[in-house]
């Protein structure tokens, strides 16, 4: 009798000694959750002084801005000009959906500080047309129907207009080749490459 009340008076204490310390966890969490997490958010906070003053001269107006020197040239467009047509895709220059030109050639915007580029001309798909007239290239791939949800289209126009620049396609090959770094989703593949080829031949019907 004695041994079994002992083990009662055991299995007793257990119980209570782990009720108590699960409600002490609970009120540790609580009062965790009721503090000012001060120490997060200024963690976070980007520091003033580290803001340095830019001009980025984008579709032909100049930009004074103050920014952190490590954000790149598409968050900029993006987040601080509201220039949304470069889309942000992979984020890691292997989709060609941020292509902008800077001087006429292609770059991937999502790869590059925008601070690296205060002295040159920046074009994006907003600044290709000529008020109510399209670019040429633009005009192409609606002829062609060369874009299905266009969610890659933006990047691929640029990057077809300095292929346009860099006059080294020669061939539907050469084409496919120089147009590789822009990928579409949607397979829309040959009749990029037709558009492109319409342009460099300087067909004026494909105009709309």
């Amino acid at each position: 009798m004695r041994l079994r009340f002992k083990r009662r008076r055991f299995g007793q204490l257990a119980i209570a000694s782990s009720l108590g310390a699960i409600l002490e966890s609970c009120v540790r969490k609580t009062q965790a959750q009721r503090k000012p997490q001060s120490n997060t958010s200024s963690a976070i906070s980007p520091d003033p002084s580290s803001f340095v003053d830019v001009k980025l001269r984008i579709n032909g107006v100049e930009h004074a801005l103050k920014i952190e020197p490590r954000v790149t040239l598409l968050d900029v467009l993006r987040e601080r000009l509201n220039l949304t047509g470069s889309k942000k895709g992979c984020d890691h220059g292997q989709c060609g959906a941020c292509t902008v030109l800077v001087d006429g050639q292609r770059i991937n915007s999502c790869l590059t500080f925008a601070i690296m580029h205060t002295d040159a001309a920046i074009t994006t798909i907003e600044g290709l047309a000529q008020g109510e007239k399209l670019h040429p290239m633009q005009a192409a791939f609606i002829a062609r129907d060369a874009f299905q949800c266009g969610y890659c289209t933006p990047g691929q126009i640029c990057s077809a207009v300095g292929l346009v620049n860099e006059k080294h396609a020669k061939s539907d090959a050469d084409i496919r080749e120089l147009m590789s770094g822009n990928i579409c989703r949607c397979g829309a593949y040959p009749n990029i490459v037709n558009a492109v080829r319409d342009v460099l031949e300087g067909k004026k019907d494909a105009a709309v």
